[in-house]
């Protein structure tokens, strides 16, 4: 068996919410509060992280956790009902799901690019490419039902 290739199957690739970094992490130590070695900021702490252009593709297609991305803008009455639930799931799911947000008012480019028509909608991307998408404010047990579903496709 070839070690090299086992211990890079038992690691993950963590985007930094601070410098968005790529690092990797022992899968078995995720739980273990990590730093980034560049920034040194926590990772995978459960936070909600602010996406934008320059930083979407490193969290979306080069990080080996699945992200779950919340289209939204401030004036947005739905979208600020969802911000609790958001911050509930990064928290409960911190080792296993990033969670992430553009303001789609800051960021129309990708807006555009994801065809977001109604906000809020919430994308989650796995390896690069979306694999479910939700329109309209949920709650944290419907929101659950949809992740558990959809990450195990």
């Amino acid at each position: 068996m070839n070690t090299s290739a086992a211990t890079a199957s038992d690691s993950i690739l963590v985007a930094c919410p601070q410098c968005h970094s790529v690092v990797r992490i022992p899968s078995d130590r995720a739980s273990e509060h990590p730093k980034c070695p560049k920034c040194k900021a926590q990772l995978l702490e459960g936070q909600v992280i602010t996406l934008e252009a320059s930083s979407f593709p490193t969290h979306i297609s080069k990080a080996s956790l699945p992200v779950l991305v919340d289209f939204w803008a401030p004036w947005c009455g739905p979208c600020k009902m969802m911000a609790p639930v958001l911050e509930r799931t990064a928290q409960q799911r911190a080792t296993t799901l990033q969670v992430g947000k553009v303001n789609t008012d800051e960021q129309p480019d990708l807006a555009g690019r994801f065809n977001i028509r109604s906000i809020p909608t919430l994308i989650l991307f796995r390896d690069g490419r979306e694999i479910g998408r939700q329109s309209g404010a949920v709650d944290a047990a419907t929101l659950g039902r949809w992740l558990d579903s959809a990450l195990a496709r």
